[in-house]
């Protein structure tokens, strides 16, 4: 078979410590790919798909994404989605490509239910509490509740025009840093200067004005890289994923325990921000007569404790609402 062959190519290539381990691998895959074949041509009648470019044996069309996705994928399209549509193998996951007007108005509004939900993903359920947040929660009554919350009150015009004084102080606080470089005749990285200036207004939305004396704006920005290069990166049994059923827990154990050990940061720092919040909600309250939060001064955790019985979301749903907003404001996708 094609596959065994590339296989042996493979291993030809590679030092005796390297074949050793990729022996087993590659087996794996092999059988996992035969079966899925044979699966596939029993249960489901030979149907017409897409034009697609040529591709290899085990890895499907994987060899023709690049490091700039979107790039590679557009000049695939350009060459094989005449009619709009090109259907790609990503490893063993089928992947329909859509790239014209005419084509997206027809799956989005025909299919839209079908193509709803993202992909499972083991690190996306490390990461955001089982995928409970607005990203990644599959489409159902649980995500319509969160939409309806954050375009309510987190995303409104109110609340965002509510920020405009944070967001003002941010501006200061930068021109004031590059007006004493130049003073100083200092080189300001205006990448750096911006992707700072970025994630200080992140954080201040979220956690309020105390971020920056406490320093967790710093703290913020290493755990929002960190995620969105896991986010971002490639995942074995996303591509194989009867490799990952084969080798059981050793596979899912690569690809999310770093997931868990950045999951696990996010916990205990926003816990004790949340309850930090919690206490100056009550202080608050005993303090005024009617109680609450002025609606400017509320941050995105104020707003999600006040509405936290109307929506019935629970403490961990807010840590995976705020991960994912937090790393979304800096992410691609």
């Amino acid at each position: 078979m094609d596959h065994v062959n590339l296989a042996y190519q493979v291993l030809q290539a590679t030092t005796p410590l390297a074949q050793l381990l990729l022996v087993p691998l590659l087996l794996l895959l092999g059988h996992s790919i035969s079966r899925s074949r044979h699966d596939s041509k029993q249960q489901q009648p030979k149907r017409r798909l897409p034009p697609s470019p040529p591709g290899l044996p085990i890895i499907g069309h994987l060899h023709h994404v690049g490091d700039r996705p979107h790039v590679s994928l557009r000049g695939l399209a350009a060459k094989h989605g005449g009619g709009g549509l090109m259907f790609l193998r990503l490893g063993t996951v089928p992947s329909l490509i859509v790239s014209s007007p005419r084509a997206a108005q027809l799956v989005l509004r025909t299919h839209d239910h079908a193509i709803a939900s993202r992909p499972a993903s083991k690190v996306a359920d490390a990461l955001f509490y089982g995928s409970t947040d607005i990203g990644f929660s599959p489409y159902g009554e649980h995500w319509r509740q969160l939409r309806r919350l954050v375009t309510t009150h987190l995303f409104s015009v109110k609340k965002v025009n509510s920020y405009r004084d944070a967001r003002q102080d941010e501006v200061r606080l930068v021109m004031e840093k590059i007006r004493e470089a130049a003073v100083a005749g200092k080189a300001v990285d205006i990448s750096e200067t911006m992707n700072t200036f970025e994630n200080d207004i992140v954080c201040r939305a979220v956690s309020g004005k105390f971020s920056r004396e406490e320093g967790r704006n710093k703290l913020f920005r290493e755990m929002i890289e960190t995620n969105i290069r896991l986010i971002d990166g490639f995942n074995l049994e996303e591509y194989f994923p009867g490799l990952s059923n084969a080798l059981g827990s050793i596979t899912g154990w690569f690809s999310s325990n770093k997931a868990d050990e950045s999951r696990k940061r996010w916990d205990g720092l926003l816990e004790t921000i949340i309850t930090d919040h919690e206490g100056r909600r009550r202080s608050s309250e005993h303090g005024r007569v009617g109680g609450g939060v002025e609606q400017e001064d509320s941050d995105f955790i104020d707003v999600l404790l006040s509405v936290q019985k109307e929506y019935g979301i629970t403490r961990d749903h807010i840590k995976a609402i705020l991960i994912y907003m937090i790393i979304r404001e800096k992410g691609t996708w």
